[in-house]
């Protein structure tokens, strides 16, 4: 069982990615799931990684992803509780019904979708994430035709496997976002 480390894992990232708004959101989720290794005392590299590369073939497969990232990360042989995540962050979308049966994968879960709504806030709202009110994030989780792309079913399956509600979940991310450029 092995991991990359962090500057293994951005030239994956690097290779495999090469849109700029994929390569903030792997950023985006990478962050949100080390404040959350921090909240419940998981492994930070783990979880950081977890974050960074869980859509790492999205650009190059998008109708299969994750089928193609799985099937490096066992050829890699990356932990299974990594390989879970990843596979749980695909939850309802080509053929996936894996619920996240770790707090690792109920991060991801949860973090995935709703870093999208975080960004498009952002682009129509200039402030930094740290700066950003929460009531306003969500009133716009809760308004399908903001981010429309968003599955909100995701972000909710994700919060209650996670054991945070909606409103911790934003207020949590919030925090884990204001160090992002």
């Amino acid at each position: 069982m092995s991991l990359p480390n962090k500057i293994e894992a951005n030239a994956l990232l690097e290779k495999h990615v090469q849109d700029p708004y994929q390569r903030y959101h792997a950023l985006m989720v990478a962050t949100a799931m080390d404040g959350y290794a921090n909240v419940f005392q998981g492994d930070p590299l783990l979880w950081h990684l977890a974050g960074l590369l869980h859509d790492l073939d999205f650009e190059q497969h998008p109708d299969t992803h994750p089928r193609e990232s799985l099937r490096w990360f066992k050829d890699w042989n990356y932990p299974e509780e990594f390989i879970h995540a990843v596979e749980a962050h695909a939850y309802g979308y080509h053929g996936y019904a894996t619920l996240p049966q770790t707090k690792l994968a109920a991060a991801l879960l949860a973090c995935d979708e709703i870093s999208g709504i975080f960004y498009a806030y952002r682009k129509l709202n200039p402030v930094r994430y740290g700066e950003m009110k929460a009531s306003s994030i969500k009133k716009k989780v809760k308004e399908p035709a903001f981010a429309a792309k968003v599955d909100r079913n995701t972000i909710d399956v994700g919060c209650e496997h996670l054991g945070v509600t909606l409103d911790a979940h934003v207020d949590n991310l919030i925090k884990f976002f204001a160090a992002l450029p």
